[in-house]
């Protein structure tokens, strides 16, 4: 019967252990090496002696990666076994590099409980080796200074690549937390903005319809077909939004996602108000600079601006007409909503006014809503026409 394993990390982990066999043995190897390289070669060269040292310094790395304590510690038993057999100068500096290079990487990479122990290591073993060398007194004054010096470079080192890499971690889990959460604030925004309109509808419909089914038989029949088209819309909108958010990008299959409304739709809008009782006067004036359609995004706020402000006229106004004025031009789409009614939004406001306000604030717009002086309400947002988006030619024009 085969031997196989039942999980499937089962399998790496024989090589895995291998690996870190193999680098331990290597890294246990590294200070005898080291040591019968400084006594290397004819007449000992020193060229030669540091060239060897310099290739040893690689038989550590890889369990520096994996333990950085034990390798640091066998490479200070190497530091100090050099010194035992009188290193030429080269190799002395070569390897207090080597080891402040260790000490800096277990800083940037390792926590503090690592990183201390590895630097008080070292530092102990490199003063070790400079008492060994037996230089005089006041060499070894210099030398210990010198050591110090470079050992305390490489901790500022190695702490400044640790403190930018967390930086930068910060600083992207800041971005990801910033644009969940601006997709969360766009998503409520347009499921409120497609349901309040539509819920509000009902409401009225169904009020109308409970009171009138008994003497206005008709009424009441109008009624319910106006609440079921509402609530088909409804449905549809509610089934784009949620294939939008649900869709995969990257499958070849899916099915092209139906256009988002605009502008254009406004008629039909006001078509569904009056059903609710308020008859909406669509104004339009000027022009697209170059004929060109609108930016997606901003024909869809421009939309749900008109839309969510309807729905308060026909919640709260107690009115039963209202104007919509839709005006371009100048690089600048404005669109205000104004009516007769009570001027207010009541206690019940909800999230409408602070859902326009964030659309317009995303497109860098300006925004104002408040009740007017002659009396009623006004919703007024200008939002600014990309000059990409004014100046593209019409469909017939090219």
């Amino acid at each position: 019967m085969d031997a196989t394993p039942d999980h499937p990390r089962a399998a790496g982990r024989p090589s895995a252990r291998t690996a870190l066999a193999l680098a331990g043995c290597a890294a246990v190897a590294y200070p005898v090496l080291l040591f019968f390289a400084v006594r290397a070669g004819p007449d000992r060269s020193d060229v030669l002696r540091f060239v060897l040292a310099a290739l040893l310094t690689a038989l550590p790395v890889a369990l520096l990666r994996r333990a950085p304590l034990p390798a640091l510690a066998l490479m200070s038993v190497g530091v100090f076994g050099a010194a035992t057999a009188g290193p030429p100068w080269e190799v002395a500096y070569l390897l207090v590099l080597v080891n402040d290079v260790a000490v800096g990487h277990a800083v940037a990479t390792r926590p503090r409980r690592v990183a201390i122990p590895a630097a008080v290591m070292v530092l102990g073993a490199q003063i070790a080796a400079a008492a060994r060398l037996g230089t005089g007194r006041n060499m070894f004054v210099n030398t210990v200074l010198v050591v110090v010096l470079a050992l305390v470079a490489a901790w500022g080192l190695g702490h400044s690549v640790r403190q930018r890499r967390e930086h930068a971690l910060a600083l992207r889990e800041r971005v990801a937390e910033q644009a969940v959460t601006a997709e969360r604030l766009r998503i409520a925004r347009e499921l409120h903005d497609m349901i309040a309109h539509s819920i509000g509808v009902i409401a009225i419909q169904a009020g109308m319809g409970s009171r009138v089914i008994d003497n206005r038989p008709a009424e009441a029949r109008q009624a319910l077909r106006t609440i079921e088209a509402t609530s088909r819309e409804t449905l549809a909108g509610l089934r784009r939004t949620l294939g939008a958010l649900r869709r995969d990008e990257h499958d070849p299959d899916r099915l092209p996602l139906e256009p988002a409304p605009g502008l254009a739709g406004l008629d039909r809008l006001a078509a569904a108000t009056l059903d609710a009782g308020v008859r909406v006067e669509v104004r339009r004036s000027g022009e697209p600079a170059g004929g060109g359609p609108l930016p997606a995004d901003l024909d869809l706020a421009a939309f749900r601006i008109v839309q969510e402000a309807l729905t308060n006229v026909v919640r709260h106004a107690h009115t039963g007409e209202c104007l919509v004025t839709v005006d371009q031009r100048d690089g600048e789409l404005s669109v205000e909503i104004t009516d007769e009614g009570r001027g207010g939004l009541g206690t019940g406001a909800g999230y409408g006014i602070a859902g326009m306000r964030e659309r317009v604030a995303l497109l860098d717009g300006r925004f104002s809503a408040g009740p007017r002086p002659e009396g009623g309400f006004r919703v007024a947002a200008r939002l600014p026409v990309p000059i990409a988006a004014s100046n593209t030619p019409a469909e017939g024009a090219r």
